[in-house]
């Protein structure tokens, strides 16, 4: 389940939502804020070397206050795009005063979990125990 990362002991502070052990990470981020774009960066940093293969999803948050003044924008959104682009992450700018793009971003966060869990439960390599019998194949033919 997504919970809120205090940051402990670390010099960034509050700002990481994420999913430990289930390879996925949602790391916000404030649209008016060009600090946050920076610090965001610096997490996926980090998160690339210590979990490798994690999906990762860029969350701008307050995009309400640049439907009022674009001005606001702290990093152009294809600065963004392309860096999501760069590290294969999902984008979504997002609103919790209008609610903007918040259920899209957890849809997928969730359709991305429930196909790696699949995928995952399909690739296991179950092995053959040797020492097992099965009554089918044990009787199967010459014991009646």
């Amino acid at each position: 389940m997504p919970r809120e990362e205090e940051g402990a002991g670390s010099r960034e502070g509050p700002g990481l939502i994420w999913c430990r052990h289930r390879h996925q990470w949602v790391r916000r981020r404030d649209l008016t804020d060009s600090s946050s774009f920076q610090r965001a960066k610096f997490w996926v940093n980090e998160l690339q070397n210590c979990e490798e293969g994690c999906r990762i999803y860029l969350c701008g948050t307050k995009s309400d206050l640049l439907e009022e003044d674009r001005r606001k924008r702290g990093v152009d959104f294809h600065d963004v795009q392309d860096y999501a682009d760069e590290i294969k992450a999902e984008l979504f700018e997002t609103s919790s005063k209008t609610g903007q793009s918040v259920d899209e971003l957890f849809q997928k966060v969730a359709e991305d979990y429930v196909h790696f869990t699949a995928f995952q439960v399909m690739t296991e390599e179950k092995g053959v125990d040797l020492g097992q019998r099965s009554g089918t194949y044990f009787y199967s033919c010459c014991h009646h």
